[in-house]
């Protein structure tokens, strides 16, 4: 959702069914049928996304996620042409990550880089031409272009930390995660200069495009977020099993509910001002 409200916020144009359209297709079809269809092919016993106890996969599961999937590319024939072949792609890579005959999630490297670019910049690009209803020379304006790479940098910064809890079943599946490969110091520790260096990204950002104050208020937004990251590696350096799935979830939430209130707030200013 932060890619998301960055990209609506940057691109809106003032349609507010056009916007609704776009989060409802993603947040609420083609998100919830993604991870519907990984987990039917990961088939998780241990923690796993939202869900501390998973139930068990079912063939129901899969048909449900290819039904929602395809209600998706109808809708999104609503929103253009570019918006739907985007929303296929989208589907056909995050299908790619579990399925048994390519399964990306087994090669960390390829499975880190994909995750990072089509969650990030393709998700920005994708969403702001929805939005915008902008032509794809329009996307390679700097300032789209830029805000699509740097939503790409804080993923590959982020997406890590969610697999640091999951490294025993990822091995029992012979899985070798990125998490896995850099170990539970090392994600923590990679994640750190990730989203250092993404936050020097977005302050020029903002300082170019916007002002001085909106840089500023972005990286006073996050600390509490920088914060609870502090605290919980101090905690995890005194005890490996401290990198678990409870904290781990309260920090997604914690990212997700301060990135989106800037990025909300970012929007309605950009609107009133």
């Amino acid at each position: 959702m932060p890619v998301f409200c960055f990209a609506a916020g940057v691109g809106y144009s003032g349609d507010w069914w056009r916007l609704t359209l776009v989060f409802v297709i993603l947040h609420l079809m083609v998100y919830p049928a993604s991870n519907g269809y990984n987990s039917y092919y990961d088939k998780d016993e241990d923690s796993i996304g939202g869900l501390e106890k998973p139930p068990p996969v079912s063939k129901e599961l899969l048909y449900t996620s290819l039904m929602i999937d395809g209600i998706a590319l109808i809708l999104s024939l609503l929103v253009s042409i570019e918006f739907t072949i985007g929303i296929l792609l989208y589907g056909l890579v995050s299908k790619a990550y579990s399925n048994d005959a390519v399964r990306l999630k087994k090669m960390p490297l390829l499975g880190w880089i994909t995750v990072g670019v089509f969650q990030g910049a393709f998700t920005f690009l994708m969403v702001y031409q929805g939005v915008a209803q902008v032509s794809l020379e329009k996307l390679l304006e700097g300032k789209v272009l830029y805000g699509a790479i740097l939503s790409t940098v804080l993923l590959l910064g982020s997406y890590p930390m969610t697999q640091i809890y999951q490294h025993e079943e990822d091995a029992r599946r012979g899985d070798m995660t990125i998490s896995r490969m850099l170990g539970i110091r090392g994600t923590f520790l990679f994640t750190g200069a990730a989203f250092g260096l993404a936050t020097g990204g977005y302050v020029w950002y903002f300082t170019q495009y916007f002002s001085l104050n909106t840089a500023l208020v972005f990286v006073t937004t996050l600390l509490p977020v920088v914060l609870f990251f502090g605290w919980w590696f101090l905690k995890v350096l005194k005890d490996a099993q401290q990198a678990n799935f409870k904290y781990t979830m309260r920090l997604n939430l914690l990212s997700a509910i301060f990135m989106n209130l800037f990025f909300v707030g970012l929007a309605i200013w950009l609107q009133i001002k």
